[in-house]
């Protein structure tokens, strides 16, 4: 992964992700529209925000050259990108009493800054390459369960609007 396409890819996850967060309201709730953005303030539906414009922005760079160890390094940022969001949120929160807008909002540009980083340097050691199928599978895992649980979401905080 070149060093440009890392900054693209930041500046678009961080302009469609903002822009994703008001796509449910914009569209009149629609479901489909729901399936890829937030459609309430709970935590788990946050993580769209950096999930799915960074799956799209894979999609829309992916060419038939791409190195084996730039895909596995792209599924584990975006693994870890995504779940950054609710562990800095649970890890501040305790501390401050509850959430502020403000930080939400860095916890978001960061989670996506780190999601990048990451990938461009696990993509120049391909430590991953070996786990492609798994990381794979953990993407598309977390992607079904972004369609169930938007619609039917188990009774658990992360669920919860806070």
């Amino acid at each position: 992964m070149k060093k440009y396409v890392v900054i693209i890819g930041i500046l678009f996850v961080w302009i469609i992700g903002t822009l994703f967060h008001f796509v449910y309201e914009w569209s009149g709730e629609n479901l489909i529209v729901g399936l890829i953005s937030p459609v309430n303030e709970s935590v788990w539906e946050h993580m769209k925000l950096i999930f799915f414009p960074m799956l799209l922005f894979g999609l829309l760079t992916k060419n038939k050259d791409t190195n084996p160890c730039q895909t596995s390094a792209y599924y584990a940022g975006m693994l870890i990108g995504t779940l950054l969001i609710p562990v800095m949120f649970y890890l501040y929160t305790p501390i401050l009493g509850g959430s502020n807008l403000v930080i939400d909002i860095l916890i978001f540009y960061l989670s996506v800054f780190i999601a990048f980083a990451l990938s461009y340097f696990l993509s120049k050691n391909c430590l991953l390459r070996k786990y492609n199928g798994l990381l794979f599978f953990a993407v598309t895992l977390l992607m079904v369960s972004f369609f169930i649980f938007t619609f039917v979401p188990p009774s658990l905080p992360i669920f919860s609007t806070p």
